[in-house]
């Protein structure tokens, strides 16, 4: 998953985006995503994704129970939010932060095409330590999402 140093977190764990900030958010993500792939490209891209990300609650879950605890991201629509993630139990005890994204009709959608798949509820980000981690990082300790362009 993501995030390498924990104790820059702010304690808050969850975290919630919508309307314009939530169309910042995803666009930057959307950016770091091609930019890491474009540096990337010896895997195909089904391999490249698999490498980056946890996609579907049922391997965000399984990714989460073999972590150790602390580090990492979860990103979840809230449209059909799990109710195994949502507990944020499980998140809280590896000090996973969860973004919310709440989208009242294309919330999956939106964070399926991160992942070049039609929809996604879950996605984790893994620690690789390239653009997309820095990215996260950047919103979750900095707050940057309102300086990003559209």
């Amino acid at each position: 998953m993501s995030i390498h140093n924990p104790p820059l977190l702010p304690p808050q764990s969850q975290f919630c985006f919508e309307g314009e900030k939530l169309s910042r958010f995803l666009k930057s993500i959307q950016r770091e995503i091609e930019s890491a792939r474009a540096v990337d490209a010896s895997l195909p891209q089904k391999f490249w994704i698999k490498q980056q990300f946890a996609v579907g609650v049922n391997e965000v879950t399984r990714s989460l129970e073999r972590m150790p605890p602390n580090h990492g991201t979860n990103l979840c629509s809230d449209e059909h939010f799990p109710t195994n993630v949502d507990d944020d139990t499980l998140a809280a005890s590896r000090n996973v932060p969860l973004i919310l994204l709440k989208d009242r009709k294309e919330g999956s959608l939106r964070l399926g095409e991160l992942v070049k798949l039609k929809t996604s509820i879950a996605i984790g980000i893994k620690a690789k330590g390239n653009a997309i981690n820095q990215a996260i990082k950047e919103v979750l300790v900095g707050d940057k999402i309102d300086s990003i362009e559209v």
